[in-house]
């Protein structure tokens, strides 16, 4: 086995073989170019495709002029390298970094961009950058800001892994500092100071007694929760703390808005000082499209909702629903050992193709 990445993709592969070119070929987060410079390459050599790059992020797109548009996308980057490169085989499993997320789901992506010259809906293609990093510097959200008509489609199918399931829409998710204050004090005479620490169990009795709703969002049932990720406070070992902090976590469904849930926190803790530090408001799953309805019926999946959060929210931005789709066991992301099923890369493989292209569907001539 060569320890020397590739340079460039093959296209015409196998999607497991592509799948272990592109496990191969490393792409840390800021690190992308030289994949992005190989997909770029490897696209602008697909006849019916228009390609366009921005920085790090590459969308390709097909003209068959369809009534309907769809998106396929993953990303490119990876987190660091942890003694996980380059692949290794084992019966069903193929194991190496980015292998579960998300390197399985972009082969399968990129198979379908170059042997797709005729689909009955159109597809945009898209590969983007800093996924993995904090959102500043993510691809798909810095064409969501500058380029946005690159992104415009009707149903949008993320490749994140989902063991092979649809995972519909997903949650929004906000963090929010509660804030207690109090008075200073020697702690050999705390009863001259007013302790903030202690002032904040009122606020750990609500987040105790909470009872989460459990929505119907587009026939998926989502659970929303609130819990204490973090607190803190104090000055010194022999001072009474002026001042604490819980931070607090809402994952709530998407049928709440962002400012919807700024509100029933604000709500919740009446009285506190609530300060908000990040908010991503969900994405809804869109099961009612008739293209969603037809891509569960060729994966044959029961979909699920995503209790979490992914970049199919950015899409909920524009209006659009989104689907998380892809092969692999998110558990499984990120670790030394992370691995992904071979039979799931050809199901979720196969039952794409069949979406966009039924059996019956014949083939356009290659485009000048």
């Amino acid at each position: 086995m060569s320890n020397q990445p590739p340079t460039t993709l093959d296209l015409s592969s196998d999607v497991v073989a592509l799948t272990v070119q592109l496990v191969d070929f490393p792409s840390q987060s800021h690190h992308e170019g030289p994949l992005a410079d190989a997909v770029t390459a490897a696209l602008e050599a697909v006849p019916h495709l228009d390609v366009t790059r921005r920085g790090n992020t590459v969308v390709a797109r097909t003209q068959f002029g369809c009534s309907e548009r769809v998106l396929i996308g993953g990303h490119l980057d990876t987190v660091p390298v942890n003694a996980n490169l380059p692949h290794r085989l084992d019966g069903d499993l193929l194991y190496g970094l980015g292998a579960c997320d998300m390197k399985g789901g972009v082969a399968i992506a990129l198979t379908l961009a170059a042997e797709l010259n005729t689909a009955i809906r159109d597809v945009t293609y898209v590969f983007y950058e800093c996924e993995e990093v904090e959102s500043v510097h993510n691809g798909l959200q810095h064409l969501v800001d500058a380029a946005p008509q690159l992104l415009q489609c009707d149903l949008a199918i993320l490749m994140e892994p989902s063991n092979a399931q649809i995972e519909a829409g997903c949650q929004g998710t906000l963090r929010a500092q509660v804030s207690t204050s109090g008075r200073r004090a020697h702690s050999a005479r705390p009863w001259m100071g007013d302790n903030a620490i202690h002032a904040v169990a009122p606020i750990l009795d609500i987040l105790n007694a909470y009872q989460p709703l459990q929505p119907i969002v587009d026939g998926l049932q989502y659970r929303e929760s609130l819990s204490a990720v973090a607190i803190s406070g104090g000055v010194a070992g022999n001072v009474i703390p002026d001042a604490c902090q819980v931070t607090v976590n809402f994952r709530y469904a998407p049928d709440r808005s962002a400012e919807q849930a700024v509100a029933h926190m604000c709500e919740l803790f009446a009285g506190y000082d609530v300060q908000v530090v990040d908010n991503a408001m969900g994405a809804r799953p869109g099961l009612e499209l008739e293209a969603a309805r037809e891509f569960i019926a060729a994966t044959g999946a029961v979909p699920s909702a995503k209790f979490g959060w992914t970049d199919v929210a950015r899409f909920a931005q524009m209006g659009t629903p989104a689907l998380n789709f892809g092969p692999g066991n998110p558990s499984v992301a990120h670790m030394q050992d992370e691995v992904v099923s071979v039979e799931q890369i050809r199901s979720c493989h196969t039952a794409l193709r069949s979406w966009l292209r039924p059996a019956c569907s014949p083939e356009r001539p290659a485009r000048a």
